[in-house]
């Protein structure tokens, strides 16, 4: 983001970077202002007489899944509902914040809202404002840097692999859970999903990691120095042979932890599948 006059001269404050439990009131305005262009102004949505099933529906999920309140209390008037989702907006904790962005953005609306361009928009703003998280695969996830999160999209994206999709996807959903993060066991799913896509290439679904790694070795070329390395990072997360390494057994995980397996193993899944 770039500094105005007033930060560089020292008249107003530079904006916190990477904020990780904090919304800033810039960010609720330009998040408002993206939904505003691409949901609240439609037709569709507001439509005419106030009485357009596109805010009627919005309203049921959102009064029966995110508020839990009677759907009774939804009130008859459209304009009177969007005012509710637009002070809750802005009055909400960071950490609600998300999750109720999480909720509009995941929402099925029956008329045209291009999915692609909002999130390439929620996230061109996270990425100015210096957010710390940004929009992936259906979650808010703290990853900051372009390039790891177009990583990680690629493999997401992948239809040809579910299991490892599936590890993968559950992997980012432990790491980014805003309440309860379990970092363990998304160092597990991550270490898993390398297991997944090497036992697809081996042909053999009953190998373990160590065991695929070497006839990768020998079947793509895997170089030896990163079959000696994931062998292991494999060792870290794996019960086998007795082998239970102190990193799993230490309490203090961080999300630095965590989020390098997962970036570490999606490079290295996406370069399996180079190689097939």
């Amino acid at each position: 983001m770039k500094l105005k006059f007033s930060q560089r001269k020292g008249y107003k404050p530079i904006p916190t970077p990477l904020a990780k439990d904090s919304i800033s009131i810039d960010l609720r305005n330009s998040l408002w202002n993206v939904l505003d262009m691409f949901i609240w102004r439609s037709d569709n949505f507001l439509g005419y007489f106030n009485r357009h099933p596109g805010i009627e529906k919005f309203s049921h999920t959102l009064w029966w899944e995110y508020f839990k309140q009677p759907i009774d209390t939804i009130p008859l008037n459209s304009d009177r509902i969007l005012q509710i989702i637009r002070e809750y907006f802005f009055s909400c904790n960071w950490y609600e914040f998300y999750d109720y962005l999480e909720h509009i953005l995941e929402y099925k609306f029956d008329y045209p809202v291009e999915p692609e361009v909002l999130t390439l928009m929620v996230n061109h703003v996270l990425e100015g404002e210096l957010a710390a998280y940004r929009f992936v695969d259906g979650i808010f996830t703290e990853i900051t840097d372009k390039q790891e999160v177009e990583m990680i999209e690629s493999a997401l994206s992948s239809t040809d692999f579910p299991s490892v999709t599936a590890h993968l996807r559950r992997a980012l959903e432990l790491l980014s859970d805003h309440k309860k993060p379990d970092y363990r066991n998304s160092i597990k799913e991550s270490i898993s999903a390398v297991e997944s896509i090497a036992q697809i290439i081996t042909g053999n679904s009953k190998a373990t990691l160590g065991d695929a790694l070497k006839i990768l070795e020998k079947s793509i070329n895997l170089h030896n120095a990163l079959k000696e390395g994931f062998t292991k990072i494999y060792g870290y997360t794996s019960d086998k042979g007795g082998i239970r390494h102190a990193m799993l057994e230490e309490p203090n995980l961080t999300i630095a932890d965590a989020k390098y397996f997962l970036l570490t193993c999606t490079s290295f899944i996406n370069y399996l599948k180079s190689k097939m």
